[in-house]
This record gives structure tokens, C-alpha cells and sequence, in this order.
């Protein structure tokens, strides 16, 4: 990866409260990470279902719009996927 990306990652750590950053291709396929490779594996593959479908219903809603940012909170966690492209990428 290119040292923009790379100092990209480092900043996005950084940030108070966030516990890694994961890159994944529209396969599901892991391309960077800064999580263990136990929940990288994981998360990577219900990231990349998590994004199909919620593309899904924004085309269904609207055919012209299509899905560029995800936020997802629970009780304890917040979860964002930017979804430039095909290639959905998470902080958790």
C-alpha cells in the first residue's frame, strides 16, 4: 500500500475508543488489517454480506442512489463502513 494509505490507517488508529481498521475487496477477501487474523476472518465476511445487502435495499429504494457510508451501533460498539466502489472498508 502507498505510505498516503498507510499514514491513512495510522490516524484512523490513533482515535480514541477505535479498536482497528479493516480493508476488504467486494469478496469479502481481507486486503489490510490491524485486528487479529481470527476477527479479521470473521468480520470480513459479514462485513462484505452486511454491505451487499444493505446496497440492496438503497437500490431498491431508490435505482438512481446507491450506498457510499454505513454506521452501525450497538449497546457497546459503533461500527462504520465506507463503501467506495465495491470495496467496503470498516473501523470498528
Amino acid at each position: 500500500m502507498s505510505a498516503a494509505v498507510e499514514e491513512t490507517l495510522k490516524r484512523i488508529q490513533s482515535h480514541r475508543g477505535v479498536k482497528g481498521v479493516l480493508i476488504v475487496n467486494s469478496d469479502g477477501i481481507p486486503i489490510r488489517s490491524t485486528l487479529s487474523t481470527e476477527v479479521t476472518d470473521s468480520y470480513a465476511g459479514l462485513i462484505a454480506q452486511l454491505t451487499y445487502k444493505a446496497s440492496s435495499v438503497v437500490r431498491t429504494l431508490d435505482e438512481t442512489d446507491g450506498l457510499t457510508f454505513l454506521r452501525i451501533r450497538s449497546n457497546k460498539e459503533v461500527g462504520a463502513i465506507d463503501h467506495k466502489g465495491e470495496a467496503p472498508q470498516g473501523v470498528k
